[in-house]
């Protein structure tokens, strides 16, 4: 049996996270988040080290670290 970490699971956009996490929004294409949408906890090239909630779709999957990673991110790691 396997579990889920946060890094693995992909979230629908809530009243909860629309109220906690919309000032900013998605830090890696600077949209608002909306009510529907999926939105991932992925680590970035961010100035303090943590992981942000970005939109499913700025982000890749890495199946060998079982984590999310925002893409532009993600691609340099691979560079």
């Amino acid at each position: 049996m396997s579990v889920e970490s946060d890094f693995q699971k992909a979230r629908i956009v809530d009243l909860n996270i629309l109220n906690t996490h919309n000032a900013k929004g998605c830090e890696a294409c600077n949209r608002k988040f909306n009510l529907g949408e999926t939105v991932v906890l992925a680590c970035g090239s961010w100035k303090d080290g943590c992981a942000r909630l970005i939109h499913e779709q700025e982000a890749v999957f890495d199946k060998t670290t079982r984590s999310w990673y925002e893409r532009v991110y993600y691609r340099s790691l691979k560079h």
